[in-house]
């Protein structure tokens, strides 16, 4: 007999429908599935059988054939457990078949029958609602997941005899209801806070416009100037998550299973701060059935590269194209896939081996040499895709030992999310949300310049021989600052000398 089920699995970011076809049939007893599965789905013939048995339902010895379609994507999601079980049972009369169509199953078998968690529930519920389906089975710990989908009933059963007995209609099973306090309970406040920072006022700077703004930043200073701690307090001054990010960055989380069973929406930035040994693979994604990498799970966050060099030379230039696209695509023989990769790329490094280069009261005691092969990591076409350059001094003892409290994050934030705003109401017509994810295109209709702008840009154009690149973004950052002031319409003489400033703030050039 012929029955057939719904199971999703992931793909990228995205949720992919599959219809398990199963046929039961008199034959010497086997059990086959074919589709592409990989091992956690082939897996699945024992965990299935052993669950049905342990549920104290019979299972046929017959010859069971199963087929996932569409045939020619690979399979590998072990919550085709579920799906693949009722398929059996409705194949053989143990439930009823009509009923399953109504239905997404997604949730893996312990031996016992009890339903599992699996990753990538939200997006698999998104594709579902997306497909027409109205209803979906997942275990209990993938709940609230796939409860921030509207339109979508969901229940959550204990076990798959629980199950049976809801669908042949011989148990009442509620569809689960949000918790009340299911909006909040992955928000954390930020603990690190740009009050705690004494002195560099310029680095500070940068990075609020590079928070208003959406600009990656480079900081080069020595050892201790305090690079990596004004880094981590970044997250301190962006903009809250709007819904639709947060659902973005949880669908990824999901996916690579970065979510806390029973978790709900990820409310805070993500911020990724990668070690300096780790493969273009873990940076970028990648692997034989590709997943999220550093770059995509920091999308609408940071991504922190501390001791930029000291990362191998591939890696470094695996960066350009989501620098660029705001995306990554990953080929491999099975499948092409996309991940979005929207970050503030924010690097640190020293000015050469021993940290001290350019330092008035330490002596460099690098070769010129040592300094070439250090800084010929870095590629003039990547730092070109880096929007402000900095350097970041030693600080100052009368800034350490003083008394005054630095101006808090809560302040700096105010601005920023002020300034954003005024940038999503002029890109709501492109669908973006900050001045760095404008194209030349958009610069020339949106970046109005007054006629003194104009010629220092002009000038320095033409004095520093900048690229097409640089030009672009010392206006994008130029544009930042006249929101950040006031929302200023014309982009001044003094916006665009102090975006120029911070392109060429290093008193020494980091490719040389």
């Amino acid at each position: 007999m012929y029955a057939g089920t719904f199971g999703a699995t992931t793909q990228g970011v995205d949720g992919l429908i599959i219809k398990v076809e199963v046929d039961s049939a008199n034959g010497m007893p086997s059990f086959d599935i074919v589709g592409l599965p990989n091992a956690s789905v082939r897996e699945s013939k024992e965990r299935v059988r052993t669950a049905i048995k342990n549920s104290g339902l019979r299972m046929k010895s017959e010859k069971i054939t199963i087929n996932l379609a569409p045939a020619d994507v690979k399979k590998e999601s072990a919550g085709l457990d579920l799906p693949i079980a009722l398929g059996i049972l409705a194949a053989q009369g143990r439930v009823s078949s009509t009923t399953c169509k109504e239905f997404l199953f997604v949730a893996e078998l312990s031996l016992e029958g009890k339903l599992c968690h699996v990753n990538g529930v939200l997006p698999v519920a998104v594709t579902a609602r997306g497909n027409g389906f109205k209803k979906i089975v997942v275990s209990k710990e993938n709940v609230n997941e796939a409860l921030l989908v509207d339109d979508l009933e969901v229940y959550a059963p204990e076990n798959l005899l629980e199950l049976v007995d809801f669908l042949n209609g011989e148990k009442i099973l509620d569809a689960e209801k949000p918790s009340p306090i299911q909006a909040d309970e992955n928000f954390i406040e930020v603990a690190d806070d740009f009050a705690d920072v004494q002195g560099q006022f310029m680095a500070k700077r940068a990075l609020e416009i590079a928070a208003a703004g959406g600009h990656n930043v480079l900081m080069v200073g020595v050892p201790g100037s305090g690079k990596t701690m004004l880094s981590k307090r970044m997250n301190s001054i962006l903009p809250e998550l709007t819904r639709e990010e947060a659902l973005e960055v949880t669908k990824i989380y999901s996916i690579a299973g970065k979510l806390e069973k029973n978790s709900g929406l990820v409310r805070v930035r993500p911020f990724q701060n990668p070690n300096h040994d780790a493969s273009a693979a873990a940076i970028i994604g990648g692997g034989a059935n590709p997943k999220p990498g550093q770059v995509t799970l920091a999308h609408h966050g940071v991504l922190f590269l501390d001791e930029l060099p000291e990362f191998k030379r591939s890696v470094i230039e695996a960066l350009r194209e989501p620098l660029e696209e705001r995306k990554i695509t990953v080929s491999r023989v099975n499948a092409t896939l996309t991940f979005p990769s929207s970050v503030i790329l924010i690097c640190a490094m020293n000015p050469c081996p021993c940290g001290w280069r350019g330092d008035r009261d330490h002596a460099c005691k690098c070769s010129e040499a040592e300094i070439r092969r250090y800084m010929r990591k870095l590629s003039g076409p990547l730092l070109d895709r880096i929007d402000i350059h900095i350097r970041v001094p030693r600080v100052k003892y009368e800034d350490l030992s003083s008394k005054r409290r630095a101006e808090p994050s809560s302040e700096i934030r105010k601005r920023v999310s002020a300034a954003r705003q005024i940038q999503i109401e002029r890109l709501k017509q492109y669908n973006l949300f900050c001045n760095a994810q404008m194209n030349h295109a958009m610069i020339k209709i949106l970046c109005t310049m007054t006629d003194k702008a104009e010629q220092l840009l002009r000038d320095v154009f033409e004095t520093k021989k900048l690229s097409a690149r640089s030009y672009d973004r010392i206006i994008k950052v130029g544009r930042t600052i006249a929101d950040l002031d006031g929302g200023a319409e014309l982009i001044s003489d003094k916006h665009i000398a102090e975006a120029i400033k911070l392109r060429n703030d290093l008193d020494f050039d980091v490719r040389s």
